[in-house]
């Protein structure tokens, strides 16, 4: 483990060369004229970025239109004090681009307003300020459903954007059932799952199935790996069919692996071990091994995502109190692989890869190595190849791919009327290939 000689010189360059990275891979999704949006932090200083249902850290960011329900956001600005900070609402369409709809057609209220609720961190070796936010609330409320993205800038100024988080308003007009099983085409049945459904729009006065709803199905919610496009097969009576052998089909991939730094006074599952340099906690894990040549082995996990949270007696509120740790990941591989790059992968990288999630070979000790900054809490996290033609992101090089793996999809339904202006978010459903 290195040990520094100036204080805080690791922190600072840490966050300076991630800052680098995470602008250069982001800034573009925020230029002038570019309408695409994503989950993005734009600044190295904001940690933990969170967006979720009041009451349910792990739950999906979805509302139901013209419901009582909130979504919270949660994040951290590691340079501390207070800054002012505002956010806008924006609607994309079912792709995620911006929609033709003006603010004040899906907005009611204001459209930028400022988060007041923020807290400074309490007995930390690492200072932050926490800042939270309820959506929709007394400033600004929600028309339409549909795709929809929180944008947090400096001060007033939408050109310094902070960071951007997805979510939905469902206005629930359409019934979607479906399940999820081994792939039944002869090629994919080894390690792939299908997901078979159907739509009925008994609401929905449809007049070209074909061109009003649009279907997209992910796998444990992540959008870069999931199907778009889905035409159904054949249309019944107040019922659209998308039951396919092969344009449906997911890798089944693995369990993900997991570790547990809810406390710094002992090692958690899968923590080799904790120390302090430097004033800062550092957190050794487990060396992890392929798993791509061995055996399917199930366990419970939570799908890719984290909870922040302490098992420590003196933490009472964990948004303040739970500290930050330099997590190093190692994955002991027999040569280095070539054509492509290493990731870690989840919900901890806001389920994208970049330069910021590479993992650095050693060829001294064979292994891949990273450093990530977290905060305290329970942890789910995959290695991924990324080729370097395509950028595909493929776990099944390292992590193995099977057809019992349980992996959760989500099903969004889309309607657009041919003369209709913006997509329409009117069918939700989550299936779990544990049937």
């Amino acid at each position: 483990m290195p040990c520094f000689q100036s204080k805080s010189a690791f922190l600072r360059v840490f966050l300076q060369l991630f800052g680098c990275v995470i602008f250069s891979l982001n800034s573009s999704a925020q230029s002038a004229g570019d309408t695409y949006f994503e989950d993005a932090v734009f600044n190295p200083d904001i940690k933990s970025v969170q967006l979720f249902p009041n009451d349910d850290q792990l739950a999906l960011p979805i509302l139901n239109l013209g419901s009582d329900g909130q979504l919270l956001l949660k994040f951290d600005d590691l340079s501390g004090g207070s800054k002012s900070y505002s956010y806008t609402i924006i609607q994309c369409d079912a792709d995620w681009h911006e929609s033709f709809l003006i603010q004040s057609e899906y907005l009611g209220g204001f459209f930028e307003n400022p988060i007041d609720d923020y807290a400074l961190s309490f007995n930390t070796t690492m200072q932050y300020s926490n800042y939270q936010l309820l959506i929709p609330n007394d400033r600004v409320q929600l028309r339409y459903s549909g795709n929809y993205v929180l944008q947090v800038y400096e001060g007033n100024d939408r050109e310094k954007p902070v960071l951007s988080r997805r979510f939905y308003v469902l206005d629930p007009k359409v019934q979607v059932t479906g399940q999820v099983k081994r792939a039944t085409f002869d090629p994919y049945k080894g390690d792939n799952q299908e997901v078979d459904f159907s739509v009925f729009p008994a609401q929905l006065k449809l007049d070209d199935p074909f061109k009003e709803i649009k279907v997209v199905v992910m796998k444990n919610n992540c959008w870069d790996t999931g199907i778009k496009g889905l035409q159904p097969i054949f249309v019944r009576k107040n019922e659209l069919v998308y039951d396919y052998d092969k344009e449906n089909v997911f890798p089944g991939g693995n369990e993900y692996r997991y570790f547990d730094i809810r406390s710094w006074q002992y090692n958690g599952e899968n923590v080799d071990a904790i120390g302090q340099f430097d004033q800062y906690y550092h957190v050794t894990l487990a060396k992890d091994e392929l798993r791509s040549n061995k055996k399917y082995f199930f366990y419970r996990e939570m799908n890719g995502k984290y909870r922040i949270e302490s098992q420590d007696r003196e933490v009472q509120d964990p948004d303040t109190e739970c500290d930050y740790g330099f997590v190093h990941f190692s994955l002991a591989v027999p040569v280095p692989l070539v054509g492509g790059s290493v990731h870690v992968f989840g919900a901890l990288s806001d389920w994208k890869t970049g330069p910021e999630t590479a993992m650095t070979w050693n060829d001294k000790t064979k292994e891949y190595e990273l450093t990530l900054l977290l905060k305290q809490g329970y942890y789910n996290y995959e290695y991924v190849y990324v080729d370097n033609g395509d950028h595909k992101i493929d776990e099944s090089v390292l992590e193995g791919s099977f057809y019992e793996t349980e992996n959760d999809y989500q099903i969004y339904v889309y309607y657009r009327g041919l003369s209709g202006r913006y997509d329409q978010l009117v069918g939700f459903q989550q299936l779990t290939s544990m049937n």
